[in-house]
């Protein structure tokens, strides 16, 4: 007992007074004891007693696999060789006994520990209180039900016991790092919440860093992680990701490619371990290499595990690919980094072949199906988020409801719609005329929705449906408080307006909770004919339908609306509708067109036979006052000057025609007082008219009939001679 007390105060002195801890009143050696506690405290100091006995020397030359045996093993097992009986509840006062003395040197190890009771055994409840109440408070406001409010404050009491301090001001970002240390990811996410926690309430002063993993973080470093490529072209790749300015995003698929393209190098070209090394014929080579590479190829040793495994690349993969490569070697070369031994626009170009395959191909919704799915998201339920018995969520249902119409109506990307922020809409309150078309646009017709900044370009404002701005302002109406939050784009801390528990929603939110609900609440399956159902497939079926209406919007007015900053990029939104497309093949009537060029088909060869054996003309054109004997009629320029053409051939109808004219040019000559240049003009006409008079005395041109001496094809009509 002696040396017990005297272990005692001296772990006391090392930690220093600021706890206030007097480690013999804590184990139950003062007065005020509730008779229960005080024979817990005094069966754990037995324990020990018992256990030094047993071991034959005291606690401080035990090693620390008898103290992690002792301390995981339950009491009552030690002790049954001594028939010792021992309570359920003395289990935790042996800890406490471990943790005073300086033998738990590794809360983390233990699995049966719970951290909430022996905070308050080791601290005391007048010290532990205040602080758990204060975050309980704070976390209550974001919308923390009792259970989650439970694992912080478990969370919190584990920090402290590291920290060996119950003041919260004792806590930095420095030791929470460093607790962070060794967690599972679960821990890891709790301890993420409470540093925000202590953010919210002035504990820590720097922002929260929104929660991920590097490369190197998931299981040791590039190297030992990504074998295949030279450690020398790994050091240029971190190089290079460590200075580009691309989105953490776009880095890591950089890097997962040029770390291909390292295992490509190591095992077709051992020799080239840097890129000083590449000259052009060594991009053509690599150009050559994607282009009939395969899904899986330089994978490394990593796991993985594709369904299309061995089958080549598609179009646009092998696109990334070399737009990897040519990004970086051109920053390499930009940078000043390697010497320009060669263009990399040039030597590493998508081929022509490969870019013929990537074009516009919308992956619409079909109609029917997007509107099942409307229904199903205007009528949302919480019902709706059950499976079993059990619910799916844990947000508000009218934010659920909010994100299912926002996705349904508003035609954002995945990123838009998370990065909301709190009040972007707002109804138009007035009538508004038209400038340009003098049209009203009534008040309450449309919602005004700010779109943040996107990917390719700054923050708009876009008109939407009155169900988008009505759901939104439910959800804000009931929206617990929450903390400014880091946008990583912009770097600014904003209220973001799908954002509970302090934590920002993440897109699988929307691809694995809201879109999954809405189709069984639907009926219909998650796939369709063009694949999986996914938060961007909404943008283009919308898109597509705005494209399709019956009054449509314009091409130049989607771009607007889509926040594109190319019309080129807003045609790989929009696909023409079938029945639009089957509407406009009606209209162009081709079997219609075909059918009148069949009823002036005939045998070509057998017409020219028999007309060049009669000596006539194989095919005549009708004017209506004649025919027309030249074959090659459609590119005659002359066809206001028929009757004095060689190959006019008047019809026998118009005789009397032509006789009425000639005897008109007579009289008009005998009667009126002409120049020399009229008079020969009416001479001229005479003429013409005396040779046509003298074409029908002889034998009339040949009028077509069954047998296919010859064609007459009607002006209106085309001109199918070279059809068979």
């Amino acid at each position: 007992m002696p040396f017990l007390g005297r272990g005692l105060r001296h772990g006391a002195q090392q930690r220093g007074g600021r706890q206030g801890i007097d480690p013999p009143a804590r184990l139950g050696l003062g007065d005020g004891e509730v008779e229960g506690e005080r024979r817990h405290k005094e069966e754990a100091i037995a324990t020990f007693l018992r256990l030094c006995g047993q071991m034959g020397r005291a606690y401080w030359g035990w090693s620390q696999e008898t103290w992690h045996r002792v301390l995981t093993t339950d009491v009552a097992t030690l002790l049954a060789p001594h028939r010792f009986p021992a309570s359920a509840n003395v289990s935790q006062y042996v800890l406490v006994v471990a943790y005073l003395l300086d033998c738990l040197v590794d809360i983390n190890a233990l699995s049966n520990l719970r951290a909430l009771y022996l905070a308050r055994k080791v601290f005391g409840r007048q010290l532990l209180e205040p602080p758990l109440r204060a975050v309980r408070e704070v976390v209550a406001k974001w919308g923390y039900a009792e259970t989650g409010q439970k694992s912080l404050l478990t969370t919190l009491c584990q920090v402290f016991l590291l920290n060996r301090s119950p003041y919260l001001e004792d806590l930095t970002a420095e030791r929470l790092d460093q607790f962070r240390q060794g967690w599972s990811r679960g821990r890891r996410g709790r301890l993420f919440r409470l540093r925000r926690a202590l953010v919210g309430m002035g504990i820590l002063d720097e922002p929260m860093p929104l929660p991920q993993t590097h490369p190197k973080e998931a299981g040791g470093s590039a190297g030992s992680r990504e074998p295949g490529a030279h450690p020398e072209w790994h050091q240029w790749v971190e190089r290079w990701e460590a200075t580009s300015t691309l989105v953490p995003g776009s880095r890591q698929r950089a890097r997962c490619v040029l770390l291909a393209a390292g295992r490509w190098l190591q095992k077709q070209h051992p020799e080239i371990t840097s890129p000083q090394q590449w000259d052009r014929n060594l991009a053509i080579a690599y150009v050559a290499a994607v282009d009939r590479m395969r899904v899986g190829d330089y994978a490394g040793s990593l796991p993985h595990s594709h369904a299309r495994d061995g089958q080549p690349l598609k179009a646009g993969s092998k696109a990334s690919c070399l737009n990897t490569m040519r990004a970086f070697f051109s920053d390499l070369q930009e940078w000043c980094w390697i010497p320009i031994r060669f263009d990399p626009r040039r030597a590493l170009a998508t081929p022509p072949t490969v870019k013929a395959q990537i074009g516009p191909a919308p992956r619409t919704i079909a109609a029917d199906l997007w509107a099942k799915l409307l229904w199903a998201g205007l009528n949302l339920t919480a019902e709706d988020f059950v499976k079993d018995g059990r619910p799916l969520y844990c947000y508000p249902i009218e934010m659920l409801r909010a994100m299912a119409v926002v996705w349904l109506f508003a035609g954002l990307r995945c990123n838009e719609i998370l990065r909301l922020r709190v009040g972007c809409v707002r109804r138009q309150e007035q009538d508004t005329i038209i400038p340009e078309s003098g049209e009203m646009l009534p008040k309450a017709a449309i919602w005004l929705l700010d779109v943040p900044v996107n990917k390719t370009g700054t923050a708009f404002t876009k008109p939407v449906d009155p169900l988008v701005g009505q759901a939104i302002s439910a959800w804000e109406r009931i929206r617990p408080q929450q903390p400014a939050l880091l946008d990583r784009k912009t770097g600014n801390l904003v209220h973001f307006l799908f954002c509970y528990r302090a934590t920002r929603i993440d897109a699988r939110s929307i691809n694995g909770l809201i879109i999954p609900t809405l189709c069984r609440k639907a009926g219909i399956s998650m796939e369709d004919i063009r694949g999986k159902i996914t938060s961007h497939r909404a943008r283009a079926t919308i898109a597509s339908q705005l494209f399709n209406a019956r009054e449509p919007m314009t091409l130049f007015e989607l771009q607007a609306w889509l926040g594109h900053r190319s019309p080129r990029t807003t045609q790989h939104y929009v696909a023409f509708s079938p029945i639009r497309l089957g509407k406009a093949y009606a209209d162009a009537g081709y079997l219609a067109h075909n059918l009148r060029a069949i009823e002036v088909l005939v045998d070509r060869d057998a017409a020219k036979s028999v007309a060049a054996a009669t000596g006539g003309p194989w095919r005549c054109y009708d004017l209506g006052h004649g025919l027309c004997t030249y074959e090659f009629f459609e590119q005659c320029s002359h066809r206001m000057a028929c009757q004095r053409c060689d190959f006019y051939a008047p019809k026998e109808s118009s005789r009397e025609q032509l006789l009425q004219a000639r005897a008109h040019i007579l009289r008009l000559a005998a009667e009126a007082t002409l120049t020399e240049e009229e008079r020969a003009a009416i001479d001229l006409d005479v003429v013409g008219l005396d040779r046509l008079l003298s074409t029908l005395s002889s034998e009339p041109a040949q009028t077509g009939d069954s047998s296919g001496h010859s064609q007459i094809v009607h002006q209106n009509r085309p001109n199918c001679s070279d059809s068979t």
